[in-house]
């Protein structure tokens, strides 16, 4: 890997897509997942850490455990795992990671088919499991898309470009279908009004904590935003709320040196104190215990 990183505003080192080691250096790479993979000298896989490209894993086998958001997923053969850019994630030490691996540069694809293939849903799980009809229709769909990738010679490096995006496009639209279809995703886009506050909390979080003044925002009462929330997730939006607040914190804890103070206020706490016993409860951790686990 090329010896290069972005600091992101927030201090966050992210790892950027390799696109050097792409064949014929377009935006997306796919083949077999092996060892010695990394996307950058310094960031061993099994360390936590952050990208700013899109990451699809088909599994051929498994068990495979492996955490985004500091949630831990286990993939068996046939499951997908999709990490997006700026989540954080980490690979296991003990899980032998087997199948194919597809990784795209954001840019690449066109933004209708962005917004087609929802390539920044985050609120859509990582976790995938297909089943044998859809399976075997992602598989199919992936292979074309590794001979279309591999074949340099066939086509110039222009149309080979546009071969592949619209190979990428069919592959992520079918990925997309799935990911949306999940029992989890149907639970939660019934609801509008959940939609509605989940987007505004991952916009505002860092400065609004208060149910109330979501719900004033959005029109709603709170009774009625309580409802909508607690059907779509089984959480009272409070819990909704406090779960961003704390994975951004975990976020910074584990990906910067800010001061516990500077974590704190980023995440809406001026006072280091008031932070410190929010993320305890959360927790069960300190956040410098928290920091020194990762470090």
């Amino acid at each position: 890997m090329a010896d290069r990183t972005i600091q992101g505003g927030d201090g966050i080192r992210t790892f950027p897509f390799p696109v050097e080691l792409s064949v014929g250096g377009v935006g997306m790479q796919v083949g077999p997942m092996g060892t010695g993979r990394t996307w950058h000298a310094d960031a061993p896989l099994e360390r936590v850490h952050r990208i700013d490209f899109h990451v699809v894993m088909l599994f051929a086998e498994g068990p495979v455990r492996h955490m985004v958001d500091f949630t831990e997923h286990e993939a068996t053969a046939g499951d997908l795992l999709w990490i997006r850019p700026g989540q954080v994630h980490r690979f296991s030490r003990t899980s032998e990671y087997r199948g194919t691996v597809l990784t795209m540069q954001p840019g690449f694809l066109p933004r209708a088919t962005v917004e087609a293939t929802g390539l920044y849903r985050y609120d859509l799980p990582p976790l995938l499991r297909p089943d044998p009809a859809g399976l075997a229709g992602l598989r199919a769909a992936l292979e074309h898309l590794r001979r279309e990738y591999e074949d340099t010679a066939t086509l110039p490096l222009s149309l080979h470009t546009a071969v592949l995006r619209h190979s990428l496009t069919a592959f992520l639209l079918r990925l997309a279908h799935l990911a949306a279809s999940s029992p989890e995703s149907v639970r939660r886009q019934s609801d509008s009004t959940f939609t509605l506050f989940r987007d505004a909390v991952e916009r505002d979080f860092a400065t609004n904590h208060s149910v109330s003044a979501y719900a004033d925002a959005l029109g709603y009462s709170r009774r009625t935003l309580v409802r909508a929330v607690r059907a779509a997730t089984g959480e009272t939006p409070k819990a909704f709320i406090d779960k961003r607040v704390v994975l951004e914190a975990k976020r910074l804890l584990a990906h910067t040196d800010l001061p516990i103070g500077r974590v704190g206020a980023a995440v809406g706490f001026p006072d280091a104190a008031n932070f410190s016993k929010f993320f305890h409860q959360h927790t069960d951790q300190t956040p410098a215990a928290f920091r020194a686990e990762l470090r």
